[in-house]
């Protein structure tokens, strides 16, 4: 289907053990997680939105300044143009899918979360993926993928390739952000997206 394919990258179950075995429980876990300053300045945590049995999973980096104070996982232009993808060239609805952040809160001052931020919420996003059981998981942009895989290979030499995600495939794709600022490669990411609708 023009994938192409890398070794295999191992899913980090460390800690993940002691998590709750449902999605609404850990849901609950989540929300009231003191794990790192980010709890201290958040206006919730952001879990994730979604069908708990998705075929496709959606991961963003972290939770963005419109997205924390809307409490909405579309919200802005970014969240607009993300949800013309998943129901104009998907053609799934929003409430098919579930999309959650790798960092479940907003960074300090709208910074980028932090490594040791992350590893305070990689737990969660790997037992929700456990969980799940997405046929595909979109990683949105290079931070998410770089978060969530810890790979570093050039990230225009994964973008849109099927990447061996312990069980799972992942599909790196630009960030809706980062396309409102470089239209042009639109047209790369409607390629990408045509592929990941043929795999679902």
């Amino acid at each position: 289907m023009g994938f192409s394919f890398s070794d295999p990258i191992a899913l980090n179950h460390k800690n993940s053990a002691a998590l709750p075995n449902n999605i609404v429980d850990l849901n609950h876990s989540i929300s009231e997680c003191h794990l790192c300053d980010l709890s201290k300045s958040r206006q919730q945590s952001m879990y994730g939105y979604g069908n708990h049995n998705a075929d496709l999973m959606i991961v963003d980096a972290y939770v963005s300044h419109s997205d924390n104070e809307q409490n909405c996982y579309y919200s802005g232009r970014s969240g607009l143009s993300l949800k013309n993808m998943i129901e104009k060239v998907l053609l799934q609805h929003t409430d098919d899918v579930y999309i959650t952040h790798a960092v479940k809160c907003k960074p300090l001052d709208s910074k980028e979360p932090s490594i040791s931020e992350f590893e305070s919420c990689k737990a969660y996003l790997f037992k929700q993926i456990d969980l799940i059981q997405p046929k595909i998981i979109i990683a949105l942009g290079e931070k998410a993928y770089r978060l969530i895989t810890g790979d570093t290979t050039p990230f225009e030499q994964v973008r849109g390739a099927r990447v061996n995600f312990s069980t799972f495939s992942l599909i790196p794709i630009y960030h809706p952000t980062y396309l409102l600022r470089n239209p042009s490669l639109k047209r790369e990411t409607l390629h990408d997206l045509n592929k990941i609708k043929s795999a679902l």
